[in-house]
């Protein structure tokens, strides 16, 4: 029988995080690297990939890190972080699909084209990062790890908004909607491959600045909360680790709100 550190290790493997050197990205990045994998940060800020490497060897004395570039929103640059992953490293155990770009739009300021590119970075993207992953996760037995948003499930609540530049656009909650059912669409079919696929549905982590300039902002979104406060990024480590290593071998198909009890009411 294994034991807990022993199930939670990742020497050995390898783990792409698009997305990775962004607020939650970076996250789990981090722990991913603490666990003994090999990460891989893509992203189309090559830059910031390269910082955020740099910052995990730091931190992880003899942790291996690479960095991508990457944007889920162009076909080619998906297929080639994919080759040069197959041609450079042979393997890949764990993909975490954790990118994301759009506008703060709502209903009224919404157009054809704020909602066609929210839905094509959001949902279309994170479809043909995983197809064309899927052969070398196939090789691997391995794990996909989805991040979606609360607003998957609860509909934003108007009133959080007012007066504030944070509003938050209907194709956002439709693609993360459709990214959770994504991963039990997945689970399902890829189980035979021994591939599980598991999401990620964080509650209220915004940006720092976001609340220092606008403090009202703050106190809604903390009034909404059971919890009656704000998420932690560091606090996305611990679910992030627990699905993708072998402490969570028997789940699959599941979503996981991390979201101080938000859509609990």
């Amino acid at each position: 029988m294994k034991k807990l550190n022993e199930l939670m290790s990742l020497d050995g493997k390898v783990a792409v995080v698009a997305g990775g050197a962004g607020l939650l990205g970076s996250q789990i990045a981090e722990v991913l690297a603490e666990l003994g994998a090999h990460t891989i940060i893509a992203s189309r800020n090559i830059e910031a990939c390269r910082s955020k490497c740099e910052d995990l060897k730091s931190q992880f004395a003899g942790s291996k890190s690479t960095a991508l570039e990457l944007d889920i929103s162009d076909k080619a640059s998906i297929n080639n972080c994919i080759k040069n992953i197959t041609g450079n490293i042979g393997q890949l155990d764990i993909l975490v699909t954790c990118a994301w770009s759009g506008k703060k739009n709502d209903w009224d300021s919404i157009s054809d084209e704020d909602w066609d590119s929210d839905i094509e970075v959001s949902l279309n993207g994170v479809f043909r990062l995983i197809k064309a992953a899927t052969p070398l996760l196939k090789q691997s037995s391995g794990t996909i790890l989805n991040i979606a948003s609360m607003y998957g499930i609860v509909a934003p609540d108007y009133r959080l908004y007012k007066d504030v530049p944070q509003a938050n656009p209907p194709s956002y909650g439709a693609a993360k909607a459709g990214i959770i059912q994504l991963t039990r669409y997945l689970a399902s079919f890829l189980a035979e491959d021994g591939i599980r696929v598991n999401c990620i549905s964080p509650g209220p982590f915004p940006y720092q600045e976001t609340i220092d300039q606008f403090p009202e902002f703050k106190e809604r979104l903390c009034s909404k909360n059971p919890l009656g406060r704000l998420g932690i990024p560091h606090e996305i480590k611990g679910v992030a680790a627990l699905l993708c290593t072998d402490a969570s071998s028997y789940i699959t198909g599941q979503n996981i709100s991390v979201d101080g009890g938000w859509t609990s009411w």
